[in-house]
């Protein structure tokens, strides 16, 4: 197992060259190889440096969620307010009811009528006796305080680390009239841990629960991983699996004969290559007994984890939607010129963005009308309901709707969105998985993929589902990373992949996001905000919020220019950036930061051939051969 690994990192550069069978002879590589920049790339911090570095991240986005929170509930009740300002009781219990069920972290609402010295409300079923008990004195100073005409804001932190909101608002219009709630603030610990995890602060995944192998991706050593930071170039594959490429598809009866020798309890297919899973054999045994059957390639089960109306032109053509977080919290549209884009291109429904991910929390309301009917490959049966967080984020990202009084604006007004479920509740998936889902996507018409996931082990499994999307034609965007390494991270690696990496309000480098050769271009990814399931509002960040911003921008480039393949799409992206760092191409930001109006002006002007970046398969190869022996 050990030289197998040792033998998928060196012959990368010319594995196209070795089978023909796998690789397309219209494969396309990263785009242009320039000399190598003189300037380094910022050293990397210490282990030290880079956890309390990660840690002021994550504090950061767990104090702009607890922010949002505040902004998006007021937004709520005051609008409650408004619209019931002439309504009976029954009216306002109904209309309380249907609030509460629409957000349930609204654990204990109460209308307060002056007048008539009564309530209505309801007790949800979230706000416990003892949470309602400790949180009675805060509840009775925001009732006193409405009854004053005055607002109340209080944040208890209970037993157990549970935070509560705790809410007294006045009507602006009627001097009766104020409501007061008590506001469940799980979100915040769920950020938290999400974060932790997403960041490599934590060890990730957990040994014992999966029944995986850590190793180190250059030696294929045995890995024990006891902090996060131990967590960078390290990869996970499943102990008693294998993944078989055959040379000629198995017989029914060759098959059977397999599944008896490895005394089999699981063989699936996906695409070229099938999964075999022993009862008792390990993976390297797996890999000596397949070698006699002369596939085209053996390899380990790898695991891969996330790496998150009308609107009034005003100055310059530049529009500003209405949407209750966007002027204070989504810094990230402006700096890439977002606004201005729309002037351009607001997208078009006729271009699907799949999101193959931790799923999508299909009944947020600010993803209301923007989703598909996507696709499980958890569990094929049920639909790809977002159990992380993740997933709902990215898409959010890429198309929540826009002036709609409501949230975040997307980037993309009307490009739909299909949800491809293919990493479980714990945010993490194996190499069958995710390529099931980017068959399935391409198959169900995305012709722009989001990746926001990824490993350091190059899987051929993997690659092969790349190669399928890329052959129909799909932009397939993924995310670098976040352990700030310049070890490649898969399926950002691959030449048919357009690799992002993160970068902050000051335009540098995300502290967290992985770089390197490979790295196409950066986006915002630093405390991102975006939508988060059960009709909540989060701010992430990771590589994986840079992604989506991308997969956005082709979107809208498809959307302006539907006769771009492809590879145009990806050249014209790499050629329309804001160049940041050291002039041209660099290690550490690619070709620069996207600039949506550059790129949506480049796709009106461009005839169907594009000749921005001419270059060869043996260059693109032989570059890929290079990094990785240095490595």
């Amino acid at each position: 197992m050990r030289r197998g690994l040792i033998a998928f990192l060196f012959v990368i550069g010319i594995g196209v060259l070795l089978y023909p069978i796998i690789t397309s002879n219209n494969s396309t590589p990263k785009g242009p190889q320039p000399t190598p920049q003189a300037a380094p790339a910022a050293p990397r911090a210490t282990a030290l440096q880079e956890k309390n570095i990660k840690q002021m991240v994550v504090q950061n986005d767990v104090q702009l969620t607890e922010k949002m929170c505040k902004i998006d509930c007021n937004h709520h009740l005051h609008q409650m307010l408004q619209d019931l300002e002439q309504a009976s009781p029954a009216q306002i219990k109904s209309y309380a009811a249907k609030l509460q069920k629409d957000h349930q972290h609204m654990a204990y609402l109460v209308w307060v009528n002056n007048e008539e010295h009564r309530e209505y409300g309801q007790l949800s079923e979230t706000l416990q006796p003892e949470a309602k008990a400790q949180l009675e004195q805060e509840i009775q100073k925001a009732k006193q305080k409405v009854k004053q005409r005055e607002s109340y804001e209080a944040s208890p932190t209970l037993k157990g680390g549970h935070k509560y909101l705790v809410l007294g608002v006045p009507s602006k219009t009627n001097e009766s009239h104020g409501i007061v709630a008590a506001i469940n603030q799980e979100i915040l610990n769920t950020v938290n841990k999400h974060q932790r995890r997403n960041l490599r602060l934590i060890p990730y995944p957990h040994d014992q629960k999966y029944r995986v192998k850590t190793v180190d991706t250059d030696d294929g050593k045995r890995k024990r991983v006891t902090q996060g930071e131990q967590n960078g170039d390290t990869s996970h594959y499943y102990t008693n699996e294998i993944v078989v490429r055959f040379r000629h598809q198995p017989t029914e009866k060759q098959l059977a004969q397999m599944k008896k020798d490895i005394h089999s309890s699981y063989v699936r297919q996906a695409g070229y290559a099938f999964i075999f899973r022993s009862k008792y054999m390990s993976a390297e045994e797996l890999e000596n007994y397949f070698k006699k059957w002369d596939p085209v390639y053996i390899e380990p089960h790898f695991l891969y984890m996330t790496n998150d109306v009308a609107v009034t032109p005003t100055n310059g053509g530049e529009e500003q939607p209405n949407d209750s977080l966007y002027k204070e919290y989504q810094w990230n549209l402006p700096i890439i010129d977002t606004n201005k884009g729309w002037g351009l291109s607001k997208g078009n429904n006729q271009v699907i963005v799949a999101v193959v991910d931790t799923g999508v929390d299909i009944n947020h309301p600010d993803l209301k009308g923007q989703l598909l009917k996507g696709y499980n490959a958890i569990d094929p049966g049920s639909d790809p309901m977002d159990d992380v967080g993740h997933g709902t984020h990215v898409a959010g990202i890429i198309a929540a709707k826009v002036n709609n009084r409501e949230g975040i604006a997307g980037m993309s007004w009307y490009n739909k969105i299909l949800p491809v479920k293919v990493l479980d509740n714990s945010g993490a998936g194996t190499t069958y998985s995710v390529a099931q889902g980017i068959i399935w996507a391409t198959d169900h018409g995305a012709k722009v993929i989001n990746l926001s996931l990824g490993n350091y082990a190059q899987a051929n499994f993997l690659h092969d589902a790349i190669k399928y999307a890329y052959d129909k034609d799909v932009v397939v965007i993924a995310a670098t990373g976040n352990d700030n390494t310049d070890q490649p991270g898969y399926p950002a690696a691959y030449p048919e992949v357009f690799a992002v990496s993160a970068t902050n309000k000051s335009k540098h480098r995300a502290s967290f996001s992985n770089y390197g050769d490979y790295v196409d271009v950066v986006a915002p990814g630093e405390n991102i905000a975006s939508t988060f399931p059960n009709n909540q509002y989060a701010a992430l960040s990771g590589t994986s919020m840079a992604c989506p911003h991308v997969s956005a921008l082709a979107a809208l480039i498809r959307s302006a220019n539907p006769t771009l393949k492809n590879t145009e799409v990806m050249d014209l992206m790499r050629k329309s950036v804001i160049d940041l760092g050291p002039a041209g191409k660099d290690i550490d930001f690619g070709y620069g930061q996207i600039d949506v109006v550059k790129a949506l002006q480049a796709a009106d002007q461009q005839s169907h051939t594009l000749n921005f970046f001419p270059y060869s398969v043996k260059k693109s190869m032989d570059s890929a051969e290079a990094k990785y022996i240095h490595k």
